[in-house]
């Protein structure tokens, strides 16, 4: 039986856990997926936290307001457009 992918984000080079099991015991800053007690990525203060320990386990659900529409460029904060 081929592996499944399910419970997956595809969108990454590795495959990147949704809720991984013990998420405290790996560093989640980049793909190397280093253990907590050995980073080689160069950072070598502190790991860094998988969203689900950030935000928790419904995560994936949330949204950004990074998203939400943004106001048009010409147009300052909180002004309305008004037609003539």
């Amino acid at each position: 039986m081929p592996p499944t992918t399910e419970g997956y984000d595809r969108g990454m080079a590795k495959k990147f856990p949704i809720i991984p099991l013990h998420p405290e015991r790996v560093c989640w800053g980049c793909d190397k997926y280093c253990p907590a007690d050995s980073l080689a990525c160069g950072n070598g203060s502190e790991r860094t936290q998988h969203p689900s320990e950030l935000f928790g386990p419904d995560w994936m659900g949330l949204e950004s307001p990074l998203l939400e529409p943004q106001p048009d460029a010409g147009t300052p904060a909180g002004a309305q457009h008004v037609r003539s």
